[in-house]
């Protein structure tokens, strides 16, 4: 890094943007294997955020890739700088005013833990907690039967590790996706609303 840099501080703060948009920015961040349904019920809470006139944005693993990492591969090392670099986003997008919610694998628990410190209060972790032969029930992309044929490497759940996360606000075990919907909105009407 230069050492030729300086923090350029905005005349404008953090509350002074949420309280313009009379709300808490916070990140939602969804965790769990491929085919857990982390994007479904990702759009789903940020549909239902949305009608009741709050500030929201969607990060999904996928479309990133496709832009902002689209450089980085499916190795420990290009997992890790993905998951580093949504992390910046979704702290720019905090500093904006923003709820944002995150549909991300992010398979390792240093990972989410790095996310976790980086935004503190303001990250609040969701797990969906699908088991792996569900997941490969549904399989929407056909991943896990080209990771079992060994056509990819590295493939989340079958060649490479998934930590569970040890204490998420909310665990997320049912298929119902309007309940799971409820339970997270219950949450943050009692937490960040």
């Amino acid at each position: 890094m230069s050492k030729n840099l300086t923090w350029h501080t905005s005349s404008i703060t953090k509350t002074q943007r949420a309280k313009l948009k009379n709300q808490k920015p916070y990140v939602l961040w969804f965790s769990g294997l491929s085919g857990s349904g982390k994007s479904t019920l990702a759009n789903a809470v940020e549909k239902k955020l949305f009608e009741q006139g709050f500030h929201t944005y969607l990060l999904d693993g996928d479309n990133v890739r496709h832009g902002l990492n689209k450089d980085l591969g499916f190795d420990e090392a290009s997992r890790v700088e993905n998951i580093r670099r949504i992390g910046e986003v979704c702290k720019l997008f905090i500093d904006a005013g923003m709820i944002v919610l995150c549909a991300f694998i992010s398979p390792f628990e240093k990972d989410r833990k790095l996310i976790k410190d980086l935004l503190d209060n303001e990250y609040i972790e969701i797990f969906v907690d699908t088991p792996l032969e569900i997941c490969e029930k549904r399989d929407p992309k056909g991943l896990y039967k080209k990771a079992r044929n060994g056509e990819i490497k590295n493939f989340t759940g079958i060649d490479s590790p998934y930590e569970k996360p040890k204490n998420p606000h909310i665990h997320i075990t049912k298929e119902d996706l309007n309940e799971n919907v409820d339970m997270i909105l219950r949450f943050l009407n009692g937490k960040y609303k």
